[in-house]
């Protein structure tokens, strides 16, 4: 004869229910998947621009991602520098806008009570 655990008696581990950590885990593991394609995206961006002023091609990508590598490295600390700043500055203003695009998505969705589907 099997005897059923008493469910009001959850064991916690650091201060937090086994249901308390998944959930935590499930909202920490979204919002790295949220960080991490923004980021994607944002660089996917900048891969747009070079496409864009090369002329959608591949030759032309590849020029102006040559003439862009070639005036960084050979100019001064000081230039390298604000270029730095203004990629930063760039960087962040594509990633506000993704993020203001994709508002809808930081949070990941409610499971509606009494939904039948367990996963």
């Amino acid at each position: 004869m099997a005897t059923n655990p008493d469910r009001g008696t959850d064991r916690q581990y650091a201060g937090f229910t086994r249901r308390e950590w998944q959930r935590s885990l499930h909202f920490l593991l979204h919002g790295c998947g949220f960080v991490g394609s923004t980021l994607l995206i944002t660089w996917g961006l900048f891969v747009l621009f070079f496409l864009a002023i090369g002329g959608f091609s591949f030759d032309g990508f590849v020029h102006q991602l040559n003439n862009f590598t070639s005036r960084y490295v050979a100019a001064e600390p000081t230039r390298t520098g604000a270029f730095l700043d203004m990629f930063a500055a760039a960087h962040m203003v594509l990633s506000t806008a993704v993020i203001a695009l994709r508002a809808t998505r930081i949070l990941p969705p409610r499971q509606v009570e009494g939904d039948s589907r367990h996963g």
